[in-house]
């Protein structure tokens, strides 16, 4: 309003009722432009209740999960009618599932049994190339020679009254070590021979009964004929 090429709507003398005409009228254009409408509507559109509750998909659902429950229902009153009597089968089949395989993984471990028993025999029954005891004699000896040559030997008093001599010691522990080393080889071997009587016997199970079950597949073919 207090610009030089500013032309008033209303003109008139008085300054003061000029500036309050104008005022007024620029109160009333920017109401006027508060309350305009726009051209291009850009509200969000309309929410439908019955578009997003699906009341057609929550009905088929429900249809769905009742037919589900009634079968379920069905099935158990079956079950429990089976399990209270006897049924309406009397032609149990009870054929074993057995793998084509397991004769020859059974003669497999046979032979593996029995090459295993074979080389600890032959471990156990072989013979040093050198001489322990000979060697520990030769040691003895030289502990000996080492006493009497030395310049403060052990006196008599020093050795053990009830175990008798050191070598004499020695020599125990040995034949002690050699005792509960043969009674380990013994225990190895038995147990050995026990698994292959084992795997003999099962072997042998089987073989009776697949035996048994082709005699009475044979029967039963005689039979119907």
């Amino acid at each position: 309003m207090q610009h030089q090429t500013y032309q008033p709507v209303l003109p008139c003398i008085n300054k003061y009722l000029q500036y309050k005409w104008d005022k007024s009228c620029y109160e009333m254009h920017r109401k006027r432009v508060q309350s305009a409408k726009a051209t291009i509507n850009t509200t969000p559109p309309l929410v439908y209740g019955h578009l997003l509750v699906k009341r057609k998909k929550q009905t088929l659902q429900e249809e769905r999960l009742s037919t589900i429950q009634r079968e379920n229902h069905m099935l158990l009153d079956k079950i429990s009618h089976i399990m209270r009597t006897t049924g309406r089968i009397d032609c149990r089949n009870d054929y074993v599932k057995k793998s084509l395989c397991s004769d020859k993984r059974q003669r497999d471990l046979l032979q593996i049994v029995k090459e295993n028993q074979q080389i600890f025999r032959r471990l156990s029954q072989c013979t040093p190339l050198y001489s322990v005891q000979l060697w520990q004699e030769q040691w003895l000896d030289t502990l000996n020679l080492m006493e009497s040559i030395g310049r403060f030997p052990r006196l008599n008093s020093t050795q053990t009254s009830s175990g008798g001599s050191p070598q004499r010691q020695v020599a125990l522990s040995k034949e002690k070590a050699a005792k509960k080393s043969k009674m380990s080889t013994q225990e190895d071997s038995l147990s050995m021979e026990k698994q292959a009587l084992e795997c003999e016997r099962g072997e042998k199970k089987r073989q009776k009964e697949s035996e048994d079950k082709s005699e009475s597949e044979d029967d039963l073919t005689k039979v119907n004929e």
